[in-house]
């Protein structure tokens, strides 16, 4: 069976468990997927941020595009 969520060992005191709970679906980005749930008003920075990230991800996906084309032709023409 697959696990999904976060998991936190308590080692020390509940507070420190729960700071690194807090860590954790921050880092995921599951703290926005909750709060995009709960219908959160997005503020002008978060919806910049958000811009900034996913046209970052739209370069390096049609870059990575462009590679992988290169790469094919210089097999097709090697053959």
């Amino acid at each position: 069976m697959q696990w999904r969520g976060i998991r936190v060992k308590v080692t020390g005191t509940l507070e420190q468990a729960l700071g690194l709970m807090q860590r954790k679906m921050t880092s995921s980005g599951m703290e926005r997927l909750i709060r995009r749930q709960a219908n959160h008003h997005v503020t002008d920075s978060e919806k910049r941020v958000l811009a900034r990230k996913n046209l970052q991800r739209k370069i390096r996906s049609q870059d990575l595009g462009r590679k992988l084309r290169s790469i094919l032709l210089q097999k097709a023409r090697g053959l």
